[in-house]
């Protein structure tokens, strides 16, 4: 998942912290705050500032005060690659690389859910 993580930062222009939150709650769920810190190794107030992040980048939503959830993760990348097309004024079109990551991340996203 490293070589995930490495693609979402350089092709979808997230922060290190951003890509490593995002694929933790894709492989495992809905997460509360305090277990994504803990699993991640942040702070609090830094999980809390890279979760809101993502929401504003429609990655991922709030549940509830302290809890996160991942769109689908096809639905989530290309919702970040249109912005990402909207922010740089280039026409949003089929980008197979962003595809095919949303692809990867589709087995955990659903392992995680059914089990």
């Amino acid at each position: 998942m490293n070589n995930v993580e490495e693609f979402l930062t350089s092709e979808l222009k997230l922060s290190k912290e951003e890509s490593k939150t995002f694929v933790f709650i894709v492989k495992n769920g809905r997460k509360q705050m305090e277990k994504i810190a803990e699993s991640l190794k942040f702070s609090e107030e830094e999980a809390s500032n890279v979760a809101n992040s993502l929401v504003e980048k429609g990655m991922i939503i709030n549940i509830s005060q302290s809890e996160y959830e991942t769109l689908h993760p096809r639905f989530a990348i290309s919702n970040r690659y249109r912005r990402l097309c909207e922010e740089d004024c280039i026409p949003f079109r089929k980008n197979l690389l962003i595809d095919n990551i949303g692809i990867v991340l589709e087995i955990p996203f659903e392992d995680a859910r059914t089990k």
